[in-house]
């Protein structure tokens, strides 16, 4: 993680430099807070994972001498298969393309993303999946 930190903290310094540059020499606003946007997002997320890799321990990838086959091992729980992500897919892209053709289509949309969270939510309490 330590890596991944230091890599966006220079992604972000390299960022910031490029907005100043292009808001010197263009003169447009929205461009210009785009990157300094860009440049608050990853200085974000590169203080989040150096804050993060100081209370973890060391991985594999921060160890110069590693081998692929230190990170082995279990990754974590995944949910088996399911259908409640195609159902919040389509009611969000129903959504979005309310904004585009009319304010009408959020009628059928918004069931399919209340079912298709109601579902994800409640994926663990019903049917083959439910904890005994």
């Amino acid at each position: 993680m330590k890596i991944q930190g230091k890599m966006f903290i220079w992604l972000s310094v390299f960022i910031l430099a490029m907005a100043i540059v292009y808001g010197v020499w263009s003169k447009e606003p929205v461009g210009t807070t785009a990157l300094f946007l860009s440049f608050g997002l990853a200085i974000m997320i590169g203080y989040y994972l150096a804050f993060t890799a100081r209370r973890v321990d060391d991985m594999a990838q921060d160890n110069k001498e590693a081998d692929v086959a230190d990170e082995a091992g279990e990754v974590g729980f995944f949910s088996p298969h399911s259908w409640q992500p195609l159902s919040l897919a389509i009611g969000g892209a129903l959504a979005f393309l309310a904004v585009a053709i009319g304010w009408w289509l959020l009628y059928f949309s918004l069931p399919l993303i209340l079912v298709g969270v109601w579902g994800w939510v409640f994926e663990y309490y019903r049917g083959e999946n439910q904890n005994q």
